[in-house]
């Protein structure tokens, strides 16, 4: 029987969803305080006005996408996102994200289980001894001994930091220069050693059909495509056409006994049944077992769950 998921972060110390409604979230990082729009908050606040007005910042809307951040004190300097043994650098942008999603996290947790069934002791960052680390091997390797991960739409870099810290090589897909360099910054915070990542400013559709060409295959793939967005030469993405081509193109660079498949998506036009399908296809010729759902963050008063995304998850 297929049964829709709902999965949020319980424990995450430098992150609280204050409230939620009326179109907005109330959010703590770190203990800086913001308001951001968020369209799928339609319900009515639960706390009093004064607990908003407290908020550090706003984020306003001046445009379909972008806006502007009314800051009524400055975020502290440097202002950090910890994880577990990682350490990410957040600040506010032009499109009201800070760099860092928390729902996330129970992706996180999910991938590193993964990886560690097969690379059960963590080298990265001074923990433990480091392998030797290679190129993705071309499709006629099945040794198990390097995990090679593909990152695409990897943004700042969570998810590559985290693989890497967990013993795997992280090829990091991104089409915009200054995330990569964000991505970077995060890797030096979090003590990832600068040849366990290799970065790629190249369109996602167009890396993974030259890394077929090359032959080159990776143990795992993690995406995270946007509802639209431009490629580094000007390339136009569109989810609902151009996702199912990206995974056809995943076959051809998958080892012959993958490890996982993740694939997340913010968009609210589809459901995750819809990834669940598409999963389906993917690995329809693998053995493995598959979960989908959505992903939220809990109100620490109310306990209201506040939807941010779905999901379709496969494993070995």
């Amino acid at each position: 029987m297929n049964t829709i998921r709902i999965e949020y972060p319980e424990h995450l110390p430098d992150y609280e969803l204050v409230d939620s409604g009326n179109g907005e979230k109330l959010e703590k990082f770190s203990g800086y305080t913001i308001i951001r729009p968020d369209p799928r908050a339609l319900w009515q606040k639960s706390q009093k006005n004064e607990v908003w007005s407290r908020a550090n910042a706003k984020f306003e809307r001046t445009g379909s996408e972008g806006g502007l951040w009314n800051i009524a004190a400055p975020p502290p300097q440097p202002w950090y996102f910890r994880y577990k043994k990682c350490a990410f650098l957040l600040k506010p942008t032009d499109f009201k994200h800070v760099g860092v999603f928390p729902e996330q996290a129970v992706n996180w947790d999910w991938m590193t289980t993964q990886i560690n069934r097969c690379h059960p002791s963590p080298p990265a960052g001074g923990e433990g001894s480091q392998p030797t680390i290679k190129t993705p091997r071309d499709s006629g390797s099945t040794g198990r001994n390097d995990i090679h991960i593909l990152n695409l739409f990897a943004y700042t870099g969570t998810a590559t930091v985290i693989a890497a810290k967990q013993g795997a090589f992280v090829t990091h897909v991104d089409s915009v220069k200054s995330t990569i360099s964000w991505a970077h910054e995060n890797c030096i915070l979090s003590n990832v050693p600068s040849d366990r990542v290799r970065w790629i400013e190249e369109d996602a559709y167009t890396f993974v059909l030259r890394e077929g060409k090359r032959e080159k295959t990776y143990d795992g793939i993690i995406m995270d495509p946007p509802r639209f967005g431009r490629g580094s030469r000007g390339e136009v993405w569109k989810l609902e056409e151009d996702l199912p081509k990206l995974l056809t193109a995943c076959k051809q660079i998958l080892v012959p006994h993958p490890l996982f498949i993740l694939i997340n998506a913010y968009t609210a036009d589809i459901s995750s049944i819809v990834l669940q399908h598409m999963m389906e296809d993917l690995m329809k010729d693998k053995k493995g077992t598959m979960m989908f759902g959505e992903l939220a963050t809990k109100e620490s008063a109310s306990g209201r769950l506040l939807p941010q995304g779905i999901f379709a998850r496969w494993q070995q």
